[in-house]
C-alpha cells in the first residue's frame, strides 16, 4: 500500500510484496548456478574440440555457457537486493522502498537476454542444429533440465505479470476523489468486473436475471475498494492484523468484566433461556427443523458428508427413469430424481409426506420442499441454502430495495437478491399451499432454512403472514444484511434465529464489509511490522494461535487501539493511532456507502458459543482454556441484531456456519441437558 507503479502504470501488487518471491527464486537460481558451474568446468575445454567454429560450433556453445553463468550470477545479486529493499519499512513506508521499482524494471528487462540464451540452449540440446555433441551424460541431463525449467520459469513470469496487471492502472490515484473523473473510473471498474463475470460464468447468462446479477455484484465490488489503493496482499495482511487487534480487545473486555465482577452475559441454563419464550421456541423443535433444512440441499450434501459411501446411501432412494410418474410432485430434478432421493434420505421421511419439491436453481431462484409433518400437525416449507454459483450471485446481489408486505412498517428495505428470490418462490409456492391446506385445514405452517435459505424463508413468511397469521419460522445462520431494523423487530414474534460461535455469514452485510475495509486501512497504518513479518505471523497464528506477546508488540502505540469507534459517525473513525492520510481516506470511504439502507438479521436471535473460562498463567497474559468435559460444552444468550454488525476475523468463522456443525452444536446441548438431568435425579 499503495500499489506498485512500474512502466507508468499501477499494478495489483505493492513494493513490499516481493520478499518471498525473490527469496524463492534466489534459492532456485542458486541451485542452477551450482549446476551450470559444474557443467562449465566439464564442458568448456571440450568446446574447443568441436569440428567447426562460429555459429554452428564451439563459440556458440561457449557463449551460451558463459552467458548463462554470468546472467544467473547477476540475477542472484539483483534478487538479493530486491528482497532486501522490499523487506524494509512497514506497509505504509513507501519512500523507504523507492529502489524497488528500478530494480524490478531491470529484472523485467533481463528477461530478454535470458530468453535469447534459452533459445540458444534449446537449439543446442534439442534441435541438433549445433554441431557440438556432449558425451558426458550428467552434463547433457543438467543442460536439458535447465533449459526446460527456464522455459517454465519464463512462463510463470508471464503468468505472474498477467495476474498483477491492472487494466485500469493508468488512472492516477490522486485524481480519483469525488469528481467526475472518479465517477467515470467507478463505471469503468464496474464494467470491467461485469465483463469478467460474463466471460468466467458464461453459462449463467442464459438465466433470466443473470446479466442483472453480474451488474449488481460488479457494482458492489467496484464500490467496496474504490479510491483505497489497496492491493490483495494488503487485505490479507490487514485481516491478520485485525485478528490480533480483535483478540486484544476481547481480552481487555473480559478483564474489565472480571474486575467489575459483572454477571456473565451467556448462560448454560437452557431452562432459564427459554423461560420467557413461547412454547414453540425450543431446541428440540429447532433441531428437528434444522434437519429438514439440511435435507433441502439434496444429493450434493449427501456426497459431501459421505464422500465414499454417499452413492450407496442414495441408491435405495433413487427412482428409475422408466418408473417415474408423469404427474410427479418433483420438478426440475434429473431423470433419476437424485435430489429427491437426497431429501428422502436426510429427512428420514416417507415419500408420501413430501407434497412438493422444486429443484429449479437459477439466479434469484432457490429450490425448496413442502413437507406434511403429521406428527406435529404442520406443513413445513424447507428452503435450500447456498450450494451453487447461482446462489453465490444471489447472495452478493446485496444492495437494498423496498420490500412491501401487509403489517410491515413503511419504507422497509430488504436484501435485493433474497427479496427477488422470495418473490420468485411465492409464484410456485402459493398454489401448492392452497391445495395442501384444503387437504389439511387444521395444520399450521412452518418455514425453515439455513443461510441463504433462512433469509429467503423469512421474507416469504412476511409475505404469507397475512394469509397464515400463525406461521412460524426456524432460521439458522441467517445473513446479517437481510431487512431493515423496524421490520426485524416485527419478526421477533414468529421467527427464531439460531447462530453458532463466530459464524461469518451472520455478520456479513454490505455495511460490515465496508466497516471491515475501513478498519483494515486503520490497522495497517497502526502496525509497526513489515508485511513479510505479518504474513509469517499469520501462518503461525493459523497453526498455534495468537501468542499473548504479539497483542502488544504488533503496534506502534498499543494504547491507541483501545479507542472504540461508532459506526454512525464518520468523525469517530479519526483515531490517533493512524496517520492523517489514513484518517482522511477512512472518513472519505465511510461517507460513500454502497447501500443507503442499513440491514439487520431478522427474528429473535439465539446465539450459542463454545464455553471458555479465563485463567492467569504466570503473569504472561490471559489464557483461554476449554471447560472440563463434565461441564456443559456450550453457553447461550438472546442477542440483538446490532451484535452482528461487525465482522470478526476468527479461526472458526467459516466452520461455525456449516449446517452439520450447527446441527452438532444443538444436538450436544440437548444431550448434555438430558445427561445432567438424569445425574441430578440419581
Amino acid at each position: 500500500m499503495p500499489a506498485l507503479r512500474l512502466l507508468g502504470r499501477k499494478w495489483l501488487a505493492a513494493s513490499d510484496d516481493l520478499v518471498f518471491p525473490s527469496i524463492f527464486e534466489l534459492l532456485f537460481r542458486f541451485v542452477w548456478l551450482v549446476l551450470i558451474a559444474l557443467v562449465v568446468e566439464v564442458l568448456y575445454p571440450v568446446t574447443w574440440q568441436c569440428q567447426t567454429d562460429g555459429w554452428h560450433g564451439g563459440s556458440f556453445v561457449r557463449l551460451y555457457l558463459c552467458g548463462t553463468l554470468t546472467l544467473q550470477a547477476a540475477l542472484m545479486l539483483l534478487l538479493a537486493a530486491l528482497a532486501h529493499q522490499s523487506a524494509r519499512g512497514t506497509i505504509t513506508d513507501v519512500d523507504i522502498r523507492k529502489l524497488v521499482s528500478p530494480l524490478l524494471l531491470i529484472k523485467v528487462l533481463l528477461v530478454l537476454p535470458e530468453t535469447a540464451l534459452n533459445v540458444m540452449g534449446t537449439m543446442w540440446m534439442f534441435c541438433e542444429v549445433i554441431e557440438c555433441s556432449v558425451d558426458d551424460k550428467f552434463s547433457s541431463i543438467v543442460i536439458q533440465s535447465i533449459v526446460l525449467f527456464n522455459w517454465v520459469q519464463l512462463g510463470l513470469t508471464v503468468f505472474g505479470l498477467f495476474m498483477v496487471f491492472d487494466p485500469l492502472g493508468s488512472v492516477n490515484y490522486g485524481d480519483m476523489q469525488d469528481t467526475p473523473n472518479q465517477v467515470r473510473h467507478h463505471r469503468k471498474v464496474t464494467g470491467l468486473w461485469s465483463r469478467r463475470f460474463r466471460w468466467a460464468f458464461c453459462w449463467l447468462k442464459r438465466d433470466e436475471h443473470g446479466k442483472e446479477a453480474f451488474q449488481q455484484v460488479a457494482a458492489l465490488l467496484s464500490a467496496l475498494f474504490r479510491s483505497t489503493d489497496l492491493v490483495p496482499s494488503d487485505v490479507v495482511a490487514g485481516c491478520v492484523l485485525l485478528r490480533v487487534r480483535q483478540k486484544r480487545e476481547t481480552r481487555e473486555m473480559r478483564r474489565i468484566q472480571m474486575l467489575n465482577d459483572e454477571e456473565p452475559i451467556y448462560t448454560t441454563d437452557v431452562n432459564k433461556i427459554f423461560s420467557e419464550t413461547p412454547p414453540w421456541m425450543n431446541l428440540e423443535d429447532a433441531l428437528y427443523y434444522l434437519r429438514l433444512s439440511i435435507a433441502a440441499y439434496g444429493w450434493p450434501y449427501v456426497l459431501y458428508r459421505h464422500c465414499f459411501t454417499g452413492f450407496c446411501k442414495l441408491a435405495t432412494h433413487l427412482t428409475c427413469c422408466c418408473c417415474r410418474p408423469k404427474n410427479s410432485i418433483v420438478t426440475d430434478d434429473n431423470c433419476c430424481l437424485c435430489n429427491f432421493a437426497g431429501v428422502k434420505y436426510m429427512s428420514k421421511l416417507p415419500a408420501d409426506d413430501i407434497i412438493f419439491a422444486s429443484f429449479n436453481n437459477k439466479v434469484f431462484e432457490l429450490p425448496f420442499c413442502v413437507i406434511a409433518d403429521h406428527e406435529r400437525e404442520c406443513i413445513v416449507v424447507a428452503v435450500r441454502g447456498s450450494i451453487s454459483l447461482r446462489d453465490i450471485f444471489t447472495d452478493f446481489t446485496a444492495g437494498s430495495e423496498k420490500f412491501e408486505a401487509d403489517g410491515l412498517p413503511e419504507n422497509t428495505a430488504a436484501h435485493k437478491g433474497m427479496a427477488m428470490g422470495a418473490n420468485k418462490m411465492l409464484k410456485r409456492l402459493l398454489p401448492v399451499l392452497d391445495r395442501t391446506f384444503q387437504q389439511f385445514p387444521h395444520y399450521d405452517l412452518v418455514l425453515t432454512g439455513h443461510s441463504l435459505g433462512a433469509g429467503v424463508a423469512v421474507l416469504v413468511a412476511l409475505k404469507l403472514r397475512p394469509r397464515y397469521p400463525h406461521l412460524k419460522v426456524y432460521a439458522f445462520s441467517t445473513p446479517a444484511g437481510l431487512i431493515s431494523r423496524e421490520a426485524a423487530r416485527y419478526t421477533e414474534s414468529f421467527v427464531l434465529t439460531v447462530g453458532v460461535g463466530d459464524d461469518l455469514v451472520m455478520r456479513l452485510s454490505v455495511h460490515s464489509i465496508e466497516n471491515l475495509r475501513t478498519k483494515i486501512i486503520q490497522t495497517i497504518h497502526a502496525t509497526k511490522l513489515p508485511k513479510y513479518r505479518i504474513m509469517l505471523n499469520g501462518f503461525g497464528y493459523a497453526l498455534f494461535g495468537v501468542p499473548a506477546r504479539d497483542l502488544e508488540s504488533t503496534w506502534r502505540r498499543p494504547e491507541d487501539l483501545e479507542a472504540t469507534h461508532s459506526d454512525d459517525s464518520a468523525d469517530a473513525l479519526l483515531v490517533p493511532s493512524v496517520s492523517t492520510e489514513a484518517a482522511l481516506v477512512s472518513r472519505d470511504i465511510f461517507v460513500r456507502r454502497f447501500s443507503s439502507a442499513r440491514l439487520f438479521t431478522a427474528g429473535r436471535i439465539l446465539h450459542i458459543a463454545r464455553r471458555k473460562r479465563m485463567g492467569i498463567e504466570n503473569n504472561e497474559g490471559d489464557e483461554e482454556r476449554k471447560v472440563r468435559t463434565q461441564e456443559p460444552t456450550y453457553e447461550m444468550r438472546w442477542a440483538c441484531p446490532e451484535d452482528f454488525m461487525e465482522l470478526q476475523v476468527m479461526p472458526r468463522m467459516l466452520l461455525d456456519h456449516l449446517p452439520e456443525n450447527v446441527h452438532r452444536t444443538i444436538q450436544t446441548i440437548i444431550e448434555e441437558r438430558h445427561t445432567y438431568r438424569v445425574t441430578h435425579i440419581v
